[in-house]
Formats: structure tokens, sequence, C-alpha cells
């Protein structure tokens, strides 16, 4: 199946999406500020620069794109019809660094806890992830 848009075009659009700041991590934001949380945001001089940062826990957070990271058995993580070897390499590029970047945090003696972007989008749920992580907190593993 060929793609609707023009190789220049599907470049633009592309171009326009945005690594940081986005809604995910907007709603987990500000569920963590509303009940008492500080944090920091894409610390540069951490592995990965993690989308929030508890430095008084010692534990930072990826908000994962479901697509982009290849998140295991969520209907949002597909391989395009077109250009698929591409997509699949940048898919399994991203998840090996996001293991290499986990493994390097780990080592330095931070927490880790990934959240997926289709676990926010139900926002029912965000009350039960946020309790979830914040368990997490509490109890470090």
């Amino acid at each position: 199946m060929a793609d609707i848009y023009s190789k220049e075009k599907r470049s633009e659009i592309m171009s326009h999406i945005s690594g940081k700041g986005t809604k995910p991590e907007i709603i987990l934001r500000k569920a963590l500020f509303a009940r008492g949380f500080r944090y920091r945001v894409n610390v540069s001089n951490l592995p990965g620069k993690p989308d929030i940062v508890l430095p008084k826990y010692k534990t930072v957070i990826f908000v994962h794109g479901c697509f982009w990271h290849g998140h295991p058995g969520c209907k949002q993580a597909y391989v395009p019809k077109s250009n698929t070897e591409f997509w699949i390499n940048k898919i399994e590029t991203n998840k090996r660094r996001d293991t290499l970047t986990e493994q390097k945090l780990l080592a330095a003696g931070w927490q880790v806890i990934t959240v997926w972007e289709c676990e926010i989008r139900r926002v029912k749920n965000i009350g039960a992830l946020l309790e979830h992580i914040i368990r997490q907190l509490s109890y470090p593993q």
C-alpha cells in the first residue's frame, strides 16, 4: 500500500512530531504535581534525558509513545505498511537505546519507571496509574 503523501510531505509531517512535552507527559506531570510531587523535566545530564525526574526519590519516569517504542501487545504499536523495513529498523533501534539508557540509569543508582502512552490516554485509569507509580516510589524494587 502506497503512502497517500509524497515523500517530501511525509517528511514535513514527521518533522513536526515532538519528543518533549507531549500530551501524555503533561497529563502525568499535572497529576503528579496535584499530588504534591515536585520534579524536573528532561534533565540533560542524565542518560536519555528522562521525561520526569523525581530527585527526592532518585527516580526517573519515561513516558513512551506506543508506536515509537514498540509497546508489546498494544494496537498503537503497529508497523506501517509502507517503508516497512525502515520502520522496523527505527523502532528496534529505539528499543535497544531504551534498554541501554535504563541500564545506565540503574547502574548510576536511579530507579526507572516506564509509563506507556496508552496507559495515560485511558484517563479513567490515571488515578490507578498514579497510585501504582507512588507505590513504586515508596518501595523501590
